[in-house]
């Protein structure tokens, strides 16, 4: 079991970054926060925390090799229902066999999620070996209804993780460009998404599996520039599965006056229309560069995903979605996007999570709506994904 370097670079955090974070929160844009002196003199250790992937190893006996393995992506919404989603690993009857785990939306030292290092702890409760990417160190509690969670983030670390029944001989950290600049609105982080690339030892041979977030603020454009850097930095050949939240929402979301302009070309076109034929389906049209990327590169998502389906929806009646878009969208849109979706229970479906698959055979591809769904607390905003892959 091994102790992650990072734990010392934890330490500089506490010593050195936090006191700068009220000081810090005070500029409006990076380029502001990039002149400040202080931060330009606590600039190299920042870099370092944002650039350090932290690895662990919890696994006990070597698992046996198998004809197939299951990967389950699943944004876990910060891991704030630590608990409940613990509970869905060890014991929901496809989940709890998965072999791969790539966790989008992990926190480390939030008060949101208890201060814990999600990942971390998961991996030692399931007795698998991680590894966690930090994209952001907030200087805030969050977003929306998160503002208003007791207590201080320790740490502020927020990033992406692959847990992993079989070793992870190395890691890759792939920092993406933001779409927006996250030192501009009230939600103050520094850094980047990045994607995990985790190389994967099993019996019959390695894989690289990656955890992909892809910027939600951002346009289509954007993303596809996104997905390209991830393709771009990953080996160029041999057995590979990337998975996780895409944020294929159709949306050019970089900005409030596109994202709007956006709603009412749907309007227009008709809810009834969009919903199954794009927002269900967005590699058909507003997203299709995307997909057409992944298939130049030898990838294929189309056996590796239930096509068509749903992987999260908004329900405007929560106020959860209702704060967070408050974030950015202004109040006066609120009526209307409810007159839109009169016919459909005031909740709009999207497919935002995906998988992709490079000399792999993939086989039952599911979304499992029950981690979600049906419950009196929803264990995230996303439902979980999974599907089994074959070493060709």
């Amino acid at each position: 079991m091994g102790t992650p370097p990072a734990d010392e670079i934890k330490g500089l955090i506490r010593a050195k970054l936090a006191p700068a974070y009220a000081e810090w929160r005070k500029c409006r844009s990076t380029a502001e926060l990039e002149a400040h002196p202080l931060y330009r003199e606590l600039r190299p250790i920042v870099e370092i925390v944002l650039n350090t992937v932290e690895t662990g190893d919890y696994r006990g006996a070597p698992a046996a090799g198998k004809e197939g393995y299951r990967v389950v992506a699943w944004n876990i919404e910060r891991g704030i229902r630590f608990e409940e989603q613990l509970e869905v690993f060890r014991h929901h009857p496809h989940i709890s066999r998965a072999d791969v785990l790539l966790l989008i939306e992990t926190d480390d030292g939030m008060a949101r999620s208890g201060n814990r290092n999600v990942a971390r702890e998961f991996a030692r409760a399931l007795g698998m070996a991680y590894a966690f990417a930090p994209c952001y160190l907030s200087l805030v509690k969050g977003s929306g209804v998160e503002y208003h969670i007791e207590g201080e983030n320790e740490i502020g670390l927020h990033g992406n993780a692959v847990l992993s029944r079989y070793p992870i001989r190395s890691t890759r950290l792939i920092r993406l460009r933001n779409g927006r600049d996250k030192m501009a609105g009230r939600e103050k982080r520094l850094g980047a998404q990045a994607a995990l690339a985790a190389e994967i030892e099993l019996p019959q041979g390695r894989i690289t599996a990656v955890a992909v977030h892809l910027d939600a603020q951002s346009s289509q454009r954007h993303r596809v520039s996104q997905m390209r850097d991830i393709l771009d930095h990953l080996p160029p050949d041999g057995p590979a599965v990337l998975g996780g939240d895409w944020n294929t929402s159709t949306y050019n979301s970089s900005h409030a006056f596109y994202a709007i302009c956006g709603f009412w070309l749907r309007v227009l076109m008709g809810t009834d229309y969009v919903i199954p034929n794009h927002y269900l389906r967005p590699e058909s049209f507003f997203e299709r560069r995307l997909f057409r990327l992944l298939e130049s590169r030898g990838f294929d998502y189309r056996s590796a995903n239930v096509m068509g389906e749903r992987t999260t929806w908004y329900d405007m009646d929560e106020e959860g979605p209702h704060q967070n878009l408050l974030e950015w969208v202004p109040h006066w849109c609120f009526p209307f996007i409810h007159w839109a979706l009169r016919n459909h229970d005031n909740k709009c479906p999207f497919k935002l999570d995906w998988f992709a698959v490079r000399g792999l055979k993939a086989l039952h591809p599911a979304v499992w709506h029950d981690v979600r769904e049906g419950r009196a607390i929803a264990l995230s905003d996303h439902d979980a994904i999974s599907v089994d892959v074959r070493l060709e």
